[in-house]
């Protein structure tokens, strides 16, 4: 396919929704403009980066490409929140981030995540025994939003009855594009109305935490402390709405487009069945294949050059994971799903100081998951259309419509 670097389309929400992935785009600008200066009517200007190996570098340079104050690429219908309203990892820059991290990363430890194992794996069996008993699901609805928004939920300290909140509000916060989403049908209404609401459930669930502290995560930041001082109310707040928003929605969009990947190459799911030993490398390789987050942006801190182009300070730079999760350098056979990959370079957890605080929670929810259907699904197929989100940020899938069948599972 041939595209005009004046019209071709890699941001605007509307054809991610439609489309999905741009990704015979990213393939053409891999190719013949790996490093483009994006300019549209709709979003403030910027360099479009597509190449694996550019965005591994910018992304292991923290002062030189900044993450403040441009997280990514949004419509500019949506405007950003303002100035010290909202302050979480994802635009921290050092020396703050890495303090900031180091509050609840204990919690997100290989050793940690092991010792939820058996809470992962009851919760994922329950969901599949419960949806098992209709010959048709959705597979968002009823597999992967209960099982991520419950762990989450259960490892934030949240009571049952709250959690469907989360669903909701995560909804909002990453696609208030979304006119399924929308309150009133106002952008900044949406996302607005869901960011004060988050605030406030935590505020309150905080001060609940430091009177009476338990064994989770509201309580480890709300008691927590940086520099020797309790964390400022923004951005105590702005770290729980960061785990609320991140600690179920990219893993869930994993999960289902997984599934898909899966229905869409009966051939890996049969070979998954067949071989235990592959559930590791397919982790691996639906990461890779759906990589959830679309782009984060880094601001450049001074003029640099790459690929020969000049770049000036101040000017903003889209780093676009799933075109690195394609690039023809890296993976030659990027566009086939398969899942024993080896090695699997992908960047779909990111790179550098901000890789993925949660990597390891996703791995074990999606293992989890995937173990469990590999021993008792007997068939699927799709039901109907799949609906993804309006979102150049996340790829989300809002429906996937299965007709499926579900042999009883074992009881430990």
């Amino acid at each position: 396919m041939t595209f005009d670097l004046s019209t071709i389309d890699i941001a605007s929400p509307e054809h991610y929704e439609e489309h999905g992935y741009p990704h015979p785009e990213w393939s053409w600008l891999r190719q013949h403009a790996p490093l483009v200066w994006y300019e549209r009517p709709r979003f403030d200007p910027f360099w479009a980066v597509t190449k694996h190996s550019d965005i591994v570098w910018l992304s292991k340079h923290p002062k030189l490409l900044q993450n403040a104050p441009r997280l990514a690429v949004f419509d500019n219908s949506v405007p950003p929140p303002e100035e010290g309203v909202s302050r979480h990892l994802l635009n921290m820059d050092p020396p703050d981030h890495a303090k900031y991290r180091q509050v609840a990363s204990k919690r997100f430890t290989p050793r940690a995540v092991q010792g939820w194992e058996p809470k992962v794996r009851q919760i994922t069996r329950d969901v599949i025994d419960a949806a098992a008993q209709r010959e048709e699901i959705d597979f968002v609805k009823d597999v992967s939003a209960p099982i991520t928004i419950a762990v989450i939920a259960l490892m934030l300290g949240m009571p049952e009855r709250d959690w469907p909140l989360i669903f909701r509000w995560t909804n909002e916060i990453i696609a208030p594009e979304d006119p399924e989403f929308q309150r009133e049908g106002d952008k900044q209404k949406t996302l607005e109305g869901a960011r004060m609401e988050v605030f406030a459930y935590f505020n309150d669930l905080a001060e609940r935490r430091r009177r009476q502290p338990g064994d989770d995560i509201v309580s480890e930041v709300a008691n927590g402390a940086v520099d020797g001082r309790a964390l400022p109310p923004v951005e105590l707040l702005s770290y729980l709405f960061l785990l609320v928003v991140a600690g179920n929605e990219t893993t869930r969009n994993a999960m289902t487009g997984g599934m898909l990947a899966f229905l869409d190459n009966p051939g890996e799911w049969k070979r998954l069945q067949e071989n235990r030993a592959l559930v590791t490398p397919a982790i691996e390789e639906i990461v890779r294949w759906t990589t959830p987050v679309i782009q984060f942006c880094r601001t450049a801190a001074a003029d640099l050059t790459l690929r020969g182009r000049a770049i000036r300070a101040g000017q903003s730079l889209c780093l676009f994971y799933p075109s690195a999760n394609r690039d023809e350098e890296i993976f030659p056979d990027g566009g086939a799903f398969r899942i024993d990959r080896q090695p699997n370079d992908h960047v779909g957890f990111g790179r550098g100081e901000h890789v993925c605080l949660g990597a390891h929670l996703a791995r074990l929810e999606i293992r989890a998951v995937f173990e469990e259907l590999r021993t008792r699904l007997v068939r699927a197929e799709l039901a109907g259309p799949v609906a993804r989100v309006r979102s150049s940020f996340v790829g989300g899938i809002k429906r996937a419509p299965l007709r499926w069948e579900v042999a009883p599972g074992a009881r430990g």
